[in-house]
């Protein structure tokens, strides 16, 4: 997991840990971390913002007589990693799921994602999830446009007994998913968790899908699903539908079979919204609320 950036930081910290480098030599390794980390699914824009930050905190330890820096070393990479990425407050989305479901509405949660990022797999991951902590959820198979979807997130959700509302292929999405907070409402179910449509790519006609979704349904929160498999892709994604839909937190689905990690340290920086959980299995208990500390484990641990 996250291999190939794993490795680049435990290169940096053997190698810069026992040298005193020169100014031309600091120069010299900043660009070839920053082309590592480019290989590896890092954005342009962050392997520039870490490679720049690195080379002015080289800098100030090169006035310093250490024996050995590792330890130094290895402690600035982990506070530019953690200044990078942003993790979202799982207790604050509780609080207002509570909130809520206390006045008696339903929390609406609009997932949003191409196709093959694994978003309708995350939604029943979720529901799960809620469901173990005490907050029962209603599915709105609002996708109605991918032959085999209806079937699919009825299936997965079937098997840890949490209900869907459908309609037949072809409605409107956005009567699927009001049908479903309705439905939550009448029941005193707190969480709708509505799943959606994705393209191949991410085209107008969907985006402007989503945006009447948002206006008819006028969800609490609104997720983005992306693939960490999916590198740069992932990340260009997130952005074009912040933009045009307007995105609060992020999922990142199979981390686990993530070997460079780009897109873990990319996405939050770009787009500007912090990762509420990661996908790490094929299991539907497979699913972690995403922290720093997680990902600093997996990249500087053994």
């Amino acid at each position: 997991m996250l291999e190939g950036v794993k490795g680049i930081l435990k290169g940096l910290v053997k190698e810069l840990g026992t040298r005193t480098l020169s100014e031309k030599e600091i120069r010299q390794y900043v660009e070839n971390f920053k082309l590592q980390l480019v290989a590896n699914d890092v954005a342009v824009e962050v392997a520039e913002d870490l490679g720049e930050k690195l080379a002015a905190k080289l800098k100030e330890l090169r006035l310093k007589r250490f024996e050995d820096s590792s330890a130094e070393i290895r402690k600035m990479m982990t506070e530019l990693i953690d200044d990078i990425l942003q993790e979202g407050d799982l207790e604050e989305v509780l609080e207002k799921i509570r909130g809520k479901s206390s006045g008696g509405e339903p929390f609406v949660i609009l997932f949003v994602g191409p196709n093959g990022s694994g978003k309708t797999t995350t939604i029943v991951k979720i529901a799960h999830y809620l469901k173990k902590l005490g907050y029962p959820s209603i599915i709105a198979a609002a996708d109605t446009f991918r032959a085999g979807a209806i079937e699919q997130i009825q299936k997965l959700a079937k098997s840890v007994k949490v209900r869907v509302v459908s309609q037949k292929y072809g409605a409107d999405p956005a009567a699927v998913a009001m049908d479903a907070v309705m439905s939550a409402k009448a029941n005193n179910i707190p969480v709708v968790l509505i799943d959606t449509a994705g393209r191949t790519e991410v085209d107008r006609n969907l985006l402007e899908e989503m945006r009447k979704i948002k206006r008819v349904v006028n969800p609490d929160l609104v997720i983005y699903v992306g693939d960490a498999l999916a590198g740069n892709s992932a990340v260009e994604q997130a952005r074009r539908f912040n933009e045009y839909v307007g995105i609060d937190y992020i999922v990142l689905a199979k981390l686990d079979a993530d070997a460079r990690g780009g897109s873990a340290i990319s996405i939050s920086r770009l787009t500007g919204k912090p990762i509420l959980f990661v996908g790490v299995g094929q299991e539907l208990s497979d699913l972690k609320p995403f922290s720093k500390e997680l990902i600093k484990s997996i990249l500087f641990g053994p």
